[in-house]
């Protein structure tokens, strides 16, 4: 008798294993999306057998479907605090096999990102002992840090612009200067203290 209940206790073993291996073999695609307001990590499960679509945003779940009877489509939400609109789209390439692409405002996750190094400036410092990512929109001078729309003030300079705020108890500057050429357009530099900082590349 006592060994038919380790039997028992075995399956039961071998069964939650698998169910928790079946759990994380639905994750099929992770991205990762830098907007003004910080890097965002988007995670999609796709149960093929079950046709189970679910969405996560930052580990928090924003859509969840169970049972799909239609296994290809497209799920869309909104990521970040501009709301700014991602689409999953499912594409059968053959028999069991699907790709699973990411649009960010209708364009493919890697224009998006390459529009975006046009459209922004971004500049990771650390400060005290705490990691800032700065990030300048040019085409409307907002400037995050860390996720917030900061307080700024404008002023016009001898060779340009300078957007001033302030970081904790640091004073920053984006000094805004024309490169005098017509390709480079004007260049954008971050001043911490007197100190100028690089500008990450994302």
């Amino acid at each position: 008798m006592a060994a038919r209940e380790e039997i028992t206790v075995c399956e039961d073993e071998v069964r939650s294993r698998y169910s928790h291996l079946e759990k994380m073999t639905d994750l099929v695609a992770v991205w990762e999306v830098a907007l003004s307001d910080g890097v965002h990590k988007i995670e999609f499960e796709h149960g093929t057998t079950s046709g189970k679509r679910v969405v996560y945003v930052d580990g928090k779940e924003e859509i969840r479907k169970e049972w799909m009877f239609k296994l290809v489509g497209k799920e869309t939400f909104t990521v970040g605090a501009a709301k700014t609109k991602a689409t999953i789209n499912i594409d059968a390439v053959s028999g069991f096999a699907y790709e699973y692409t990411l649009e960010i405002n209708g364009k493919s996750l890697k224009k998006y990102m390459e529009n975006r190094s046009k459209i922004t400036n971004t500049w990771v410092l650390s400060l005290g002992g705490t990691d800032y990512r700065v990030v300048l929109e040019k085409d409307t001078m907002d400037v995050w840090c860390n996720g917030q729309k900061m307080e700024t003030a404008g002023e016009f300079v001898e060779d340009g612009t300078e957007t001033h705020f302030s970081v904790g108890n640091h004073s920053c500057c984006i000094k805004a200067v024309s490169s005098g050429k017509r390709k480079e357009g004007i260049i954008h530099t971050l001043i911490v203290d007197d100190r100028e900082i690089p500008e990450a590349v994302e």
